[in-house]
């Protein structure tokens, strides 16, 4: 039996009755990995303080009319520990992590923690799931084959995605390199860029349009930088002109809807002690997608 948070340290701040590993359908895994990081730093505080923060959040969800915590159970699990761990290593270790939790049927919430570690669940998941869309909402389109000297690097980790599972879609994307456009250009991969969506050249059925291009199950890799800054400012490398909450949102429930939303990661949180708004935010933006997921 894997080693569990208490009361006082899992999310949502939830009793063992209902976060219980056996009790539990859903399982947060927290992987402070930050190895690659390129211009703000703290990724690796990310998953500690969206635990935190998500004592406050309302187990009630007025959208869903449920307390899905109860209802299905919550387990968070100790963090993994990455110390003296070269990056291929440390990518193993979550592959392998989440694969046990997927054998023993948990839906698994991944928190980071750079967008790195993405490599891994999804990988996990494409063994594990046919039909798998990957669903990346994100600033940048992290697709460079190598960055800084490193193919494991958070600008490259779509890239790794790519080489396992090319069904990948991406909303939210207002910066890349050349070489990054041609890649989605070359693969045929449906990028939904900010402006454009802001430009209304999808129309106001855009949300319709992501859904349509997503296969029966769907695995979402949510890089907070996506949003953007005004809502979570901190992240290591802030893009303006990003997503807008409510519209997010109304997007990742219309896909709980009508797709079968099999887990997802959430990363790229960057804390700082001037700004907990962002902690809170990033949590519950966690039990959002973990609502919609059940709908």
């Amino acid at each position: 039996m894997p080693k569990i948070l208490s009361k006082s340290k899992n999310f949502l701040g939830i009793g063992l009755k209902y976060s219980a590993y056996q009790n539990s359908k859903i399982v947060i895994v927290s992987a402070p990995l930050e190895k690659t990081v390129s211009y703000g730093k703290g990724t690796a505080k990310g998953p500690k303080e969206i635990l935190k923060s998500s004592h406050y959040v309302e187990f009630y969800d007025e959208e869903t009319n449920r307390e899905i915590c109860f209802d299905l159970g919550i387990c968070t699990l100790a963090p993994l520990d990455f110390e003296y761990m070269r990056m291929d290593m440390a990518l193993d270790k979550i592959y392998l992590a989440t694969k046990k939790l997927l054998e023993d049927d948990k839906f698994v919430v991944t928190l980071g923690g750079e967008h790195s570690l993405s490599f891994a669940p999804v990988k996990a998941y494409s063994e594990h799931y046919s039909n798998l869309s990957i669903l990346q909402i994100d600033a940048h389109s992290d697709l460079r084959d190598s960055y800084e000297n490193s193919k494991l690097s958070h600008a490259c980790v779509m890239a790794r995605v790519a080489e396992i599972n090319k069904n990948i879609i991406q909303v939210g994307i207002r910066a890349q390199d050349k070489t990054e456009f041609e890649f989605i250009k070359k693969n045929k991969i449906p990028v939904f860029y900010a402006r454009d969506i802001r430009a209304n050249k999808f129309g106001r059925d855009w949300k319709k349009k992501v859904l349509s291009k997503l296969k029966k199950n769907v695995y979402i890799t949510f890089d907070v930088d996506g949003l953007d800054p005004s809502i979570i400012p901190s992240t290591g490398t802030p893009e303006p002109g990003g997503l807008f909450w409510d519209e997010t949102l109304d997007l990742l429930k219309l896909i709980g809807k009508e797709k079968n939303v099999v887990g997802f990661d959430v990363v790229e949180l960057a804390p700082v002690k001037s700004h907990p708004a962002s902690n809170f935010t990033a949590a519950k933006l966690v039990y959002k997608i973990i609502n919609y997921a059940f709908q």
